[in-house]
């Protein structure tokens, strides 16, 4: 099949959209999500922005492929030769940038062909507004995407549109929204700074709906929609208190809807598990192209045809670095899900929690006194928000030694640096990360 691939992304939305059963004005996703195929249970590589982008964008654990903290802060990929667009230029698409990248400290190390307005958006400098950056950028791959409808080009083009709503900061909360009839998420507690976090969310939300419905119009009338396929996902859940850089569904879930010619499940959604990684692998067999030795991912394939309802028994996902240093590393299995930290402290690093009125109400209410638990073992089918760790409990000790073996071996054949640095991965030279001020640490907790 020989098709252009638009590669729609935004920041930091988990699946808050509408297609999940929100109450979230995205009619676009909405109108997306029944033209393709809806997955309910799509997880990153690891919940923090760079990570999860270059997992899904090199077909390797964050671990894998190098980029264990922020591109922002001086992370990068150890080959970049290994991103998909080096790997889809060898093959003869043409390969385009809009908007947000954050797998690598300069566009120029990916290797575009062409990047749409020559703007890379700096995570740590820019200051122009979030929601006008976006409905531009939305506008110029509009009008790129109706140039090439309007052309005689028969070459195929990877088009990666990058929004950066719904990181924060968002934008004012919209008119229409009201923040007293707002729920927040869970499990957030309901109050009022909270409710008007989560409107201001929802109107960053809409920023995204705007922006893709921009888009997807150009698609449709340039007459190149049944030619092209469509990805629409995010790095990895909201910025709220336990979720962005948690290991809990609410940080590693993420949206995730394909569509594609010639969809057997149009208008479908599926529950089988899937991880970003398998996104690479997937591209290769529609395209027909031979994999790359390094893919770490399977193929959907077999679960857009209709030909199987389950590809993988498990998924991994990881933190090292977000703003400062938090090692983990988690399985999940459809039922069950093991988290594994990696510190020499208990201790809550509130550095890796975005700034916002969330983060505030939970620190002024006495967070910082909690401390995590070294291993979290949860049976997602009776427990799916995550709060009974059942590590202790007999009942549990052969599935907690199942994913355990698992877990080790998963690290030890992906090569996890965790394993041969005495769980203290130093920082690369040049990178920054925030210094963790130990509040109560709690040693006696260590085994």
């Amino acid at each position: 099949m020989t098709v252009n691939i638009l590669y729609i992304h935004t920041h930091d939305s988990g699946r808050w959209f509408q297609p999940y059963g929100y109450n979230i004005p995205t009619p676009n996703i909405m109108r997306l999500a029944g033209e393709g195929i809806l997955f309910r249970h799509c997880y990153n590589a690891g919940p923090s922005c760079s990570p999860s982008r270059a997992g899904l964008l090199t077909g390797m654990s964050p671990h894998s492929c190098g980029m264990l903290g922020l591109a922002h802060r001086g992370w990068k990929l150890n080959d970049y030769s290994k991103h998909i667009v080096q790997f889809l230029k060898a093959q003869g698409m043409e390969t385009v940038l809009c908007g947000i990248q954050h797998e690598a400290p300069e566009e120029s190390m990916i290797g575009y062909d062409q990047v749409l307005q020559d703007q890379n958006y700096n995570m740590g400098a820019t200051k122009d507004d979030r929601a006008d950056w976006d409905r531009m950028n939305a506008r110029a791959v509009a009008s790129y995407i109706r140039e090439r409808g309007s052309t005689s080009c028969k070459k195929p083009f990877f088009l990666s549109f990058g929004m950066f709503n719904t990181h924060r900061e968002f934008p004012p909360v919209d008119e229409e929204i009201n923040p007293d009839y707002v729920i927040p998420p869970f499990p957030l507690y309901d109050c009022s700074q909270n409710r008007e976090d989560m409107a201001a969310y929802i109107t960053s939300a809409k920023v995204v709906d705007k922006c893709t419905g921009i888009v997807l119009e150009a698609l449709r009338e340039s007459g190149m929609e049944q030619n092209t396929l469509v990805i629409f996902t995010t790095d990895h859940g909201i910025a709220f208190p336990r979720m962005k850089c948690n290991l809990y569904d609410t940080g590693i879930g993420v949206t995730l809807i394909v569509k594609y010619p010639g969809n057997k499940m149009k208008g479908r959604a599926t529950d089988a598990l899937v991880s970003q990684l398998d996104i690479f692998p997937t591209l290769c067999d529609m395209m027909q192209l031979e994999k790359p030795e390094w893919l770490q991912g399977v193929s959907l394939l077999p679960l857009l045809e209709g030909r199987a309802e389950k590809v993988r028994n498990e998924i991994f996902s990881e933190v090292t670095y977000h703003a400062a240093y938090e090692p983990m590393r988690c399985i999940r299995t459809e039922r069950y899900k093991l988290i594994r930290f990696y510190d020499y402290h208990n201790d809550v690093v509130p550095a890796n929690m975005d700034d916002c009125l969330s983060k505030d109400f939970l620190l002024e209410s006495g967070y910082l006194t909690e401390y995590k638990e070294r291993e979290m073992l949860f049976d997602l089918y009776t427990d799916p928000v995550e709060r009974e760790n059942r590590v202790r409990d007999p009942r549990y000790k052969e599935i907690y030694k199942e994913l355990s073996l698992k877990l080790g071996q998963w690290m030890k054949e992906t090569e996890d640096p965790l394993l041969t640095s005495g769980y203290r991965i130093p920082k690369p030279e040049g990178a920054v990360a925030n210094k963790l001020t130990i509040i109560s640490p709690r040693m006696d907790d260590f085994e």
